[in-house]
């Protein structure tokens, strides 16, 4: 749907650090870096991209990426949260969203909503 998300982040060490940790459980990794930006997904494919901001980054945004499995959702937030996240939901289902809609939420060190979601049934 989508080729690439970009963020702004106010320190681009902490973004990549918290990133790298939390989306590992999803198999991505940062594929490019340099001085002022930092791009992160599936080997050899970048998709979520960070940009150091100057000032401030607003108001924050959703992201959702999608798990192969509850486990990885798991540890998702496991890593997002030893990394500088902040619990904003824990793995579970939400059955409000759909009955086989597994997730966990982390705000990042600024302010966005990520998200780790699996619709298998187990």
């Amino acid at each position: 749907m989508y080729d690439h998300i970009g963020l702004k982040v106010k320190d681009l060490d902490v973004a990549v650090r918290f990133y790298e940790a939390a989306l590992s459980a999803l198999g991505h990794v940062v594929g490019s870096r340099e001085g002022s930006y930092a791009g992160i997904g599936p080997k050899d494919e970048p998709g979520l991209w960070l940009y150091r901001a100057q000032g401030a980054t607003g108001p924050g945004v959703h992201v959702a990426f999608r798990a192969k499995d509850r486990a990885a959702v798991d540890l998702f937030h496991r890593s997002g949260l030893a990394a500088g996240g902040k619990d904003n939901g824990e793995p579970g289902l939400r059955a409000d969203y759909s009955p086989t809609y597994y997730a966990a939420f982390l705000i990042d060190p600024d302010g966005n909503n990520v998200e780790a979601v699996c619709m298998a049934a187990k």
